[in-house]
This record gives C-alpha cells, structure tokens and sequence, in this order.
C-alpha cells in the first residue's frame, strides 16, 4: 500500500523516534576534479577526448561522469537493425552507457579464422552505439563466462595443446590472435580517438583462480601489455567473481604504467536479504568491495538485474523468468542500486538490462534458450515495469552532476511508523554530501515487509510532513540542490530531473502513485503560483515555496518571479507517469518530452522539431525545448501544435496507438523421417575414421578405447553420430549386452541402433537444486544384444549439448562430449569407428547454426529446400519411435511496416511426452524445446530472420527416445507486444551480407 494524503497528515505530527542509523561518520579528501556539467552525449564526432578517473568517478575531458550502465550482448539478438531499437530505448531510459561482451566463439569458426561480418559486425554494433549517444565498456575475454558455450572459447580450443587462462604459451597465441582480431576493430571505436564511445575496457573476467601463482599473474601482466601494443589506450579494469581484492592495482605488472587501471567487482545479491554496503557503509579493506582499491572510483562491473535459469526450471520453480523478474522488481532496484550509489559505486553496470536468446548452439549447460534473464528489456525487446527507477535514476545521474563526487556525512537521527507493529527495525538511512556544491543527499531504505513513514531531518532541514518509504522499497532524497535558477530545500519526493528549455527551468520529482508530498524551493520573495494541472496547496513561508501534492498522474506548477526572472515549472509525476517524460539532449539544447511510450530521436531543425518515438496506446504529445521552437513533427508526419501556459508546444490531435496485428495459423505441414545413420547399409565411407590414441581433452581415455570425443575430430557443436563396424569374436561367442558410455553438457542424449533396430536411449537426469550449476554429465547406458553371425554395425546417435564452462580455470571446458568408451559383455568383439558432426560452418550463420543431424547436413533446415515430395502431415501429431522426424511448412505474414511487432513461436503438448524439437527459421537455429522438462515454450523469432512482410520457412527437426508418443502437439505463431514506430529492419541474409566472406 501506499499512505494517502489524509493518513500522511495524520501523522504529520509523530514524534521522531531517535533511531540512530547506519553506525559512524567518516569523509574523504577532496579531489581535485571539481563539480560541473558533463559534456554533451557521446558520439562518433571525430573529435579527440580524454577518459580518466579519480576515486570519486571517471573523468571525461576533466568532467565527471557516473556510468549508469545496462549489460547488452549484440550476439544474442542476431538481427543488426535490432541492434539500434535496443539501444535507443536504454538510452531514452537513462542508460549513458553500455556493457559489451564479445565472444570469441561467435566470432571464429576455426584457428586463425575470424569473422566480424554480418551478424558479427562487432564495427556496425559500436558504431550504432555511439550513434545513439552511448559510452561503451568493452568486455572481449578472452573468456567471458556469460552462460554461453565454454563460457565464449570457441569449440577448436578444447581440442589444443596448453592450459587456459594461464600463461602457457601455446593457449596464449592463440588469445594474441584473438585480440589482435578484436583490438584491430576497437581502437577504431575509442571515445579517446574520437571515433567511438568505448571509455573502459576490461581484461579477462572474474579470474578467481590462479591469484597467487606466477602463470597467473604472467598471465594478467601479457594481457595488458598485448591491449595496450594493439593502441588500447582507455582506462583498463578486471572484475573480481565476489569482493576479494584479487587484481587490484598493483597485483601485477602493468609495464611501469599506473593510474590507468581500476578495480572492478561483481554482485548477484539474494533479493531476500537486505542490500549489502560495498564502500563506503561496509567492511573496508580488501573484502569490502571498492575500498580494496580506494583510490579509483567504485566499479561495479555486474550487478544482477536478475538472474539465469537452468532446464527444468528449477531457479525459479517452473516459473521461469517471469519469476525472476518479479523477485527482482522494480523496488528491489530501487532498494538495491540507491543502496550502491550511497556506497560510492560510479561505475555501476547492470547485468543483464537485456538478455536476448542464446539461440542455436550458443548456451552454455547451465541455460536453456532464453536469456530473458528477468531483465528490464524482455527478450521480446519490450519495456517492463523494471525500466521505471532505471529511467529515473538515470536521468538524476544525468541532470544533477553533484551526484558524482560524494562524501559520507555525518549520520542522521531518523524515526519511523508503520506497520502493525509500529516498530522502527528495519530501516535504513545514508547520508551523502558534495564537498563543492554541499548538496546533500539522503537514502532512506525500508527492509521491511509493511509501508512505514519516516521522519528525517534532512541536511538540519526539518522536514515537517514524515517520508513515506513503502515496504521493501527506498527512495533518494535531496537538498540544497540547485535547480538552474533555483535550489531545492527539500521534497519528500524523489528528483528526476531538472534542465532549461527555453526561458525557463523545469523540475520533476517522483514517487508512488497516490503518495502526499511536500517540496520546498527557496524564493527570495513570494512568488505567483499557479497550478497548470492536478491538485495541490502551496504556501511561501521562511524564504522558500512549499508545495503539497499528491501524485496522480501529472501535476504541474508554475513559479514566476520570487527573486528570479525565470519561470520555474515543477512538474509532480507518479511512477506510471515518470516513464512518459522523455529528455533529449540536442546540440541546440535539452529537449523535454511527455506522452508516448518512447522517444526515440530528437533533433531542432529551424524552428521546428522532429521527433521519432513509439507508441502503443493512443498518447498526447508535448514537447519543452529551446526557444523559438513553433512546430513538431512526429515520426515523419507533422503535426498541427498549440503553445501552453506550461511553456511546451502540444499537439491537438493525439497521435495514433498500435493497429491490431495478424498472425495466420501454421498448417500445411510435411513430414519426413530422418537418421539414415541407424540402418546398416548406410554409406559412412566419407565420415571420419575415429581412431585417435590420445587427446588434450580433461577426460581420460579409456584403455584400451580409441579416443571418441567429438571435438578431436572438429566436430565442436549440436549432435554426433558414431557407427562401428564389428563381426563376432570368433569362439568366444556372440555378446550379450553393449555398454556405450558418454559425456554431455545438461540434458544429453543418447540413442542407439543395432543393424538398423532400436536398442534403446538414454538421457541425463533433470538438474535439481544440487546439480543445477553441474555443466558436465557422464553416464553408462547398458542394452541388452542379439545377433546373429556375420558383419555387424551399431550406431549411436548422442546430442552432445554444450561445453561446460571454465569458470575456476581448471580446464573444464576440455571435458569430452559425445561417446567415450564402448564395452561388451559376453564377448570382446574388436569395433572400427567413424564419427560424422556438423558440416562447414555456414557463411551467413555461423558456426554455432547446426549440428551433424542428417536433414541439417542436406540442408532440409534452409528456406530453399524442395520438400513437395514429403508426407502432408496435420499437428497435433502422436506418432512412436525412436529416432528424429523432420516438419516443413511456410507461412506469409503482412505487417505494416510502422509496426514493430514481437513474434514468438509457442508450442505446447501433454508434458508426459518425452521428445526434444530444435527450431529453425528461414534456416536459423532458433532454439531447443524439450516438451517434458521446459520451462520454456515461447521462442522468440527477432525481426531480421522473421520476415514481418513476405514469406517465411518453419522446419522442426523432432529427436524422440521411443518411450512416449511425440509430437509436436500445437505450433502456433503468439503476438508477444507491438508498437507503432520501431526502427526499419533489413533481413539478416539479404544480398551483399548474406554471402560476405569471413576474414
């Protein structure tokens, strides 16, 4: 609940309560940087700058800077035009700045062969971002974790000689090539240069292990030195997997260089517990989180924004990521991250802010397809309710630089009321103040389960009206904050903003919807009040206007004179209404703009301003700007606008929701029974003869056995098929049973035939709470045989999964997929092998695309198949048996092109039956459903490989153990969000990109 305006002035009164908070005081020394402005939004202008820091924040051209940063990865949305609707809408929310993995696996299908064309245009994902007016922090591993495939190495690496992450140098000229590939690009996108945006740049990632030992300290020491011979000449940093100090400036040798390097740490803390002090309020030393390097600026390299989820859905009980969103809402954010900007974090980087699809081959064990992640932007690339404090958070950051140079001041004397109880536990106070400008600022946290008012005197300012802080939520407060022409005194409601357009200065402050509040701006004389819209009461008193509200909706109050000639336009919004207030910075000033659900561009040309933007219901549109400004045009479209009493322009007619979309029904299916492999006359005589003695993988090898792992034959992704070549063992008889032991990423597979009959399959168990971070899994499937005498061949079929992770550093991403030991019982016939995998990577997709099923190695996965000869097959389908089905069908869909629409594929089926369906569209591995363990069963299909206007190829390639019946059961097409407006998209093959030749 919230407090209404007669429960908050009843309470008015309540005896603050004396509870001390937050134990003893402490300042730092000033810097020397002082308070200002920051510049204009980054761009690719071509001019030079310089990017530092000190301890308070990161300097750009002298100026501070707070880096409020969202975690984006550009190869989990493989549609480049998407690139820039992602990045246009963190930037409209407050983001100032990217985080960028880049891995490696993506990038290089082969030793000394990279790829950044296409969807790997890491130059056309860096060049958009600075673009759109964001900086970047560069993360390019080697190793980046990131729940993807052996945490980003690619697949050839597990099958060399050498250690990772560590100095060995056979491991580090591989890396060498690596960031040659990568640095060759990125110097190109330094803010330093003027080319880019990139301001920070991160060596390796949460490397944990090996701290104390030389190979690992060599190791750290040549990655500095190879990213700054490559031209690298941004401020470096590594974050630390926990709070440990581990590689903190002067753990390792830089070259004689100092001052360019900073500490870094991560935090994925529970949303049960209360936020944890990393700075200034916590532990100090090197367990504290940025005071193990106290003299750099707080960097928070990743702090969760939500959480992943593994098969089965265990995480989050089979809710999946709809789960972790509401775990970690938007008042956990609040809660959380004011708490980390009341510790010093400056550099605060939110993981992930989009997670995107780990389609095809891409996801690690730990991970099914989606990465939705619970973030703010949902993997169908929709805004949640998340986005919320984000916005409001970051555009304070962005208007009031006071924010990025803070002391720890002296603690505050807070009372509480609320709840059934009435009791003050729970809540939490900081208080912070800029040795420049002495603005203070105060975060009142409330730990508790029930909404309690608190009574704060602020910076010795007497608030007389108590805070309403609701359960389990926080709030900033400010004062002596200057507001252009004006300073607040205080507000109970939280500052969003504040800018200059045209003659006068506005103000926004938030707060829950239906919450009273008072504000007070210091006037020299009483001013003319006006209220423009909404109810409130103002009163001039002491020195300062005091206005009371309750927010609902908008409401606006004009201040005119009281000592300044410059109108002062405050402006009251409830959260609902906060993310419909848009600022843009333009090179003729701030824009300010309210009404649709996004803004997208602005720019001032004459007198007029263009704006583009999204909307999804009908909206009014307003717009604040600089002067002159008399026209508006809307996403190309002009719109006929009246000036207000509010200083904005307003558009008489209000612009146009999203028309309704619609999505055909997928049938005329045809079906075609696939594994070739099983039967005994197969042709293999092309396959690779599997005869290898030994091998770098961190499985041993069987006695006895020739080496069957997968990735010594460069077969690296998605599933393997073995067929061995036997006859009876002479006298000793005919065996009994066969025994095929094998090795998988979660949820592997195995089937087996004999002579072309089933034998049986075998299947990883479901993770549980304990196995759920478990990325290897072995077992033993045991078939019972019966044959007779003469030639004999037996065919395995294993879905491999992925490579597990190497998160300790031990090599792990070097354990064996595929088969790894064949024994008989009853006999010991002597086995010749061959293994086939996936074919050539494709050019336009990449390696991660296909595995080595038949029907992918023909090609019935791509558009331009000739399938009229299959079976016409209607769904739901209920057909027995074990090994892999194939269903084609095509579709046409006829959006209007200012129509962004989200398209998912759902299917869904009687969760008893055991079956597995990989999803390719227009020949894009899309991602896996496994129908009996989930949870997911919407996959999403980003424009760009989805043809919103024409024709379009579904093929489902269906792998069933024989146990249960199969499906698919329903296919169907679901709308998951559409707006008007969205950005053009260009398909991801269309000619001069689909065929571009990989470096």
């Amino acid at each position: 609940m919230v407090w209404s305006r007669r429960t908050f002035s009843a309470l008015a009164g309540t005896t603050a309560l004396g509870l001390t908070l937050s134990g003893s005081g402490g300042a730092f020394a000033h810097a020397s940087a002082p308070t200002g402005p920051g510049g204009g939004p980054p761009g690719p202008h071509g001019t030079r700058h310089t990017v530092g820091f000190d301890k308070y924040s990161m300097l750009v051209d002298g100026s501070r800077v707070v880096l409020w940063s969202g975690e984006v990865h550009p190869f989990r949305l493989p549609s480049p035009s998407l690139w820039r609707d992602v990045l246009e809408k963190l930037r409209a929310h407050g983001y100032n700045t990217i985080s960028v993995y880049v891995s490696w696996n993506y990038h290089s299908p082969a030793p000394g062969r990279y790829d950044f064309t296409g969807v790997r245009d890491l130059d056309l994902f860096l060049r958009t971002a600075a673009e759109t007016g964001l900086y970047v922090i560069l993360r390019p591993g080697p190793y980046i974790n990131a729940e993807v495939d052996a945490g980003g190495f690619p697949g050839w690496l597990t099958a060399t000689r050498g250690t990772a992450r560590t100095s060995d140098p056979t491991y580090l000229s591989y890396v060498d090539e690596w960031l040659t590939a990568v640095n060759r690009i990125a110097v190109r996108h330094l803010y330093t240069h003027g080319g880019g945006t990139i301001v920070l740049y991160q060596l390796e990632n949460e490397y944990a292990n090996n701290v104390t030992s030389p190979r690992g300290r060599d190791y750290m020491a040549h990655l500095y030195a190879k990213v700054r011979a490559d031209g690298i000449d941004v401020p470096l940093f590594h974050n630390d997997k926990g709070r440990n100090g581990y590689w903190a400036p002067g753990t390792f040798d830089t070259g004689g260089e100092s001052g360019r390097y900073l500490y870094g740490f991560d935090g994925y803390p529970s949303p049960l517990a209360p936020p944890p002090d990393w700075g200034y309020y916590g532990v100090g030393g090197t367990k504290g989180g940025s005071t193990a390097s106290p003299e750099t600026p707080g960097l928070l390299a990743e702090f969760g924004g939500g959480w992943f989820d593994p098969w089965g859905g265990v995480e989050f009980d089979g809710k999946g990521y709809a789960e972790s969103a509401r775990t970690r809402d938007a008042a956990y954010e609040r809660r959380f991250y004011l708490t980390n900007l009341a510790n010093g974090i400056k550099v605060h980087n939110v993981y992930m802010t989009f997670g995107g699809t780990s389609w095809g081959w891409l996801p690690a064990p730990v991970v099914y397809t989606s990465y939705d992640y619970g973030a703010a932007l949902d993997e169908a690339r929709r805004p949640t309710p998340k986005l919320v404090p984000m916005h409001q958070l970051g555009q304070l950051l962005h208007s009031v630089p006071d924010l990025a140079k803070l002391d720890r001041a002296a603690d505050i004397q807070v009372g509480a009321k609320g709840g059934a109880s009435g009791e003050a536990a729970g809540i939490t106070a900081y208080h912070l103040v800029n040795p420049d400008t002495e603005a203070h600022f105060h975060i009142l946290r409330n730990d508790r389960a029930d909404d309690v008012l608190a009574a704060v005197p602020l910076a010795g300012v007497d608030v007389p009206l108590p805070v309403p802080v609701p359960a389990l939520d926080a709030r900033l407060l400010a004062t002596g904050l200057p507001l252009g022409r004006r300073t607040l005194r205080y507000s109970s409601a939280q500052p969003m903003l504040w800018l200059t357009a045209g003659r006068q200065d506005i103000a926004v402050f938030t707060g829950r919807k239906g919450e009273a509040t008072r504000t007070a701006v210091e006037c020299a004389s009483k001013p003319t009040v006006t209220v423009l819209e909404g109810k409130a009461d103002h009163a001039y008193t002491s020195g300062a206007l005091r206005v009371d509200a309750e927010l609902d909706c908008l409401t606006r109050v004009l201040v005119e004179g009281g000592g300044t000639d410059a109108p002062f336009l405050l402006l009251l919004a409830d959260d609902e209404t906060s993310v419909r207030l848009w600022r843009h910075d333009t090179p003729s000033g701030p824009v300010l703009a309210y009404g649709p659900a996004l803004l997208r561009t602005a720019a001032l040309r004459d007198t007029t301003v263009h704006l583009t933007g999204d909307t999804v219901e009908a909206a009014d549109l307003e717009v604040w700007g600089p002067r002159g400004m008399s026209e508006v045009v809307w996403n190309q479209g002009r719109l006929k606008a009246r000036a207000t009493t509010s200083g904005s322009l307003r558009a008489e007619r209000r612009l146009p929701g999203v028309p309704a979309v619609h999505l055909p029904a997928l049938d005329n299916w045809r079906f075609h029974t696939e594994n070739p492999e099983s039967d005994a006359g197969f042709d293999d005589s092309a396959w690779k003869v599997a005869d290898r003695t030994s091998s770098y993988s961190t499985t041993p090898v069987p006695a006895g056995q020739p080496v069957l792992f997968a990735d010594d034959y460069g077969f690296h992704y998605g599933d393997v098929w073995y067929r061995g070549r036997f006859e009876e063992a002479g006298d000793a008889g005919a065996a009994e049973s066969v025994s095929l032991s094998y090795v998988t990423g979660t949820q592997g597979l195995l089937m087996a035939w004999l002579d072309g009959k089933p034998l049986g399959a075998h299947r990883m168990p479901v993770p549980d709470k304990s196995t759920v971070r478990k990325g290897t899994w072995s077992a033993t499937a045991t078939f019972p045989v019966r044959y007779a005498s003469g030639p004999h061949v037996l065919s395995v079929l294993v879905r491999r999964m992925q490579h597990d992770m190497d998160g300790a550093a031990k090599d792990t991403h070097k354990a064996a997929r595929g088969l790894t030991a064949v024994t008989f019982a009853g006999a010991s016939p002597a086995v010749t092998w061959r293994i086939q995998g996936e074919a050539a990577p494709d050019p336009v997709r990449g390696p991660l695309n296909h595995g080595g099923l038949y029907g992918e190695r023909q090609g019935w996965h791509l558009p331009g198949f000739a399938d009229g000869g299959w079976k016409a097959v209607d769904f739901p389908r209920a057909s027995r048996g074990q090994g892999v089905a194939w269903y084609r069908t095509g579709f046409r869909l006829a959006i209007d092109p200012g129509v962004d629409a989200s398209i998912g594929l759902t299917l869904t089926d009687d969760p008893a039956r055991a079956y597995r369906v990989q999803i390719f569209l227009n020949g894009w591995n899309m991602g896996q459903y496994i129908n009996d363990v989930g949870p997911q069963h919407t996959f999403v299909l980003p424009g760009g490989v989805l043809r919103t206007r024409g024709a379009n190829t579904l093929a489902l390639a269906v792998l069933s153990d024989g146990t249960t019946p199969a499906g698919p059961g329903e296919v169907r097409l679901t709308l998951m969000g559409s707006a008007a407006g969205g950005v053009p998209v260009t398909p991801v093959d269309s000619p001069g990109r689909a065929h571009a030749r990989a470096s």
